[in-house]
């Protein structure tokens, strides 16, 4: 059975920088492949994790339908199929399964670009079960989501084991956490445990935020200081993958993911 991640928190706050120390923590202690999704439309994942990205989940949906939408003007498409015959969903899983980039024990699937104008229901429905079903050939599945979660349900049907809302140190990233943590509960998945993370923190917590965790109603996993060697590997473009175990930023999310597994 898999295990499902899912990081969540407002824009700029380090998301997907935690997502890839997770996925390094999984890779190098824990059994099994990893699959890991970057829900955000700017698709940066796959540079934090050191892997190639051609095509997208949101390429394929759009090169689908227009494909779709091309065959209906000369009478094509019939029954659902696409140009040849091929079944939508055969489609969609073929292209996907293509799509994948491959690494160490990890492999990477990008959603990338919302939907555009019309009605996604029914292609929408297609990619979940595709994803679902490529996903039970993985231990660990890792979601790196956008700012807000309303689309998570949209992109699988699979339960969330552990959702972690990730802030900075910050009363505005805080309430944006708190909020996040609110939608949660209005999710068509299950998710079954919710824990706060405070990234890049310098020094000790100030008291005005200890008073604001203590009021909110998911625990406090841990807290991700501040570290320059990030802001190093960004300038130079080396994926953080490559951080040293010895790192701080490695050390406290690789002791948070210990805790919940």
């Amino acid at each position: 059975m898999s295990t499902t991640i899912a990081l969540a928190g407002k824009g700029g706050v380090g998301k997907t920088t935690i997502a890839g120390m997770v996925i390094k923590y999984l890779v190098q202690n824990r059994p099994g492949a990893v699959l890991a999704i970057d829900a955000d439309p700017s698709s940066n994942l796959n540079m934090v994790l050191g892997l190639d990205l051609e095509w997208t989940v949101g390429d394929i949906r759009e090169d689908m339908l227009a494909q779709v939408k091309e065959s209906l003007t000369i009478g094509g498409a019939a029954m659902g199929s696409m140009p040849g015959g091929v079944s939508k969903r055969d489609y969609l899983d073929y292209q996907i399964r293509s799509s994948l980039s491959e690494g160490d024990h990890v492999d990477l699937i990008a959603m990338g670009r919302s939907e555009g104008p019309g009605c996604y229901c029914a292609v929408n429905h297609n990619l979940r079960e595709v994803i679902d079903s490529i996903s039970k050939n993985y231990a660990y599945i890792v979601i790196d989501n956008e700012a807000g979660m309303e689309h998570l349900s949209r992109r699988t049907t699979r339960d969330v084991q552990h959702m972690l809302i990730v802030s900075d140190p910050t009363q505005r990233g805080i309430v944006a956490a708190e909020r996040i943590a609110e939608l949660r509960k209005e999710l068509d998945i299950r998710v079954e445990n919710a824990y706060l993370i405070i990234n890049r923190l310098s020094g000790e917590m100030p008291e005005a935020l200890q008073e604001r965790l203590d009021r909110l109603d998911i625990p406090l996993l841990g807290v991700v200081p501040a570290d320059n060697q990030i802001a190093s590997f960004e300038f130079s473009g080396r994926p953080l993958v490559e951080m040293g175990d010895g790192s701080p930023v490695y050390q406290a999310v690789a002791g948070m993911i210990e805790k919940i597994l």
